[in-house]
């Protein structure tokens, strides 16, 4: 894909994800009621529904001839285009009043991923990626920082709740291990967020599990254009699974990290 056109499919990422950033914004704080999909961990709000129908209007006027994937509504339309969507990343955070979650939106053309937006309504950050480079209110961003997990903070989801159900106490033994290894280790609860983050260089590393292409296929493409290391550990980003990120510079094979994510898949 050109350039240009990767630009164009960037722009119409963020028009789509402003479109519901002042319904966010109002809504935020206001302790929605909340239900859940796959079990109490795993919850959604009327705001996740409607901002996804809202994100999915802006994109098939501006892009008709493409396919959405939307966590909430499923796959829906025909064409070379794929859209793959999160309205609300960090539903949980959302719903209860923690500013930490955003709307994630990628764009993909076979089996790349070539335009993408990852948009914080609460702090008003826009992350924006194409085959252009990544940025972040329209600054160029670098994804660099620490070298080592010594000196490096990590922002993880594992152990998740299937995490430790499939792995009992080994689960917590990887976990224990992480938070010996590295300065300083969060569970902020948006992969996508925690990426920008890795991409921006305010964080170093990210790790999760268990997660599909519309939480990672924005921000992977962030961190690849910033610079920093992006791995699908299913193989795809495009497959439900695990990732890991890093920031540009930073020793992976001499992390905790390289030996833990090593064979997950999940």
């Amino acid at each position: 894909m050109d350039l240009t056109t990767s630009r164009e499919l960037a722009d119409i990422a963020v028009e789509a994800a402003r479109a519901v950033g002042d319904q966010l914004r109002k809504a935020f704080r206001s302790r929605p009621a909340v239900q859940t999909k796959r079990d109490f961990h795993d919850p959604v709000t009327e705001h996740d529904k409607a901002a996804e129908e809202r994100i999915r209007e802006v994109l098939a006027r501006r892009c008709p001839d493409s396919v959405v994937v939307g966590e909430e509504g499923g796959t829906r339309g025909e064409g070379a285009i794929r859209w793959y969507v999160d309205p609300i990343d960090g539903t949980a955070n959302f719903a209860a009043g923690l500013p930490f979650f955003c709307t994630s939106i990628g764009a993909a053309v076979g089996d790349e991923v070539v335009a993408g937006v990852v948009y914080d309504p609460v702090r008003g950050d826009e992350f924006t990626a194409s085959l252009d480079g990544a940025f972040c209110n329209g600054e160029p961003i670098r994804s660099s920082g620490a070298r080592t997990d010594r000196e490096a903070m990590l922002l993880s989801s594992y152990p998740s709740p299937r995490d430790l159900a499939a792995e009992g106490e080994e689960a917590l033994r990887r976990f224990a291990r992480m938070v010996e290894a590295f300065a300083s280790t969060r569970r902020p609860g948006s992969a996508a967020l925690k990426l920008a983050h890795v991409a921006a260089g305010w964080s170093d590393v990210a790790y999760g599990t268990r997660v599909s292409a519309w939480d990672v296929a924005a921000g992977s493409l962030l961190v690849e254009r910033a610079g920093g290391v992006f791995i699908p550990l299913s193989g795809s980003v495009f497959e439900q699974g695990g990732y890991l990120a890093c920031v540009g510079g930073f020793d992976l094979a001499g992390s905790v990290m390289a030996e833990i994510a090593e064979g997950r898949g999940a």
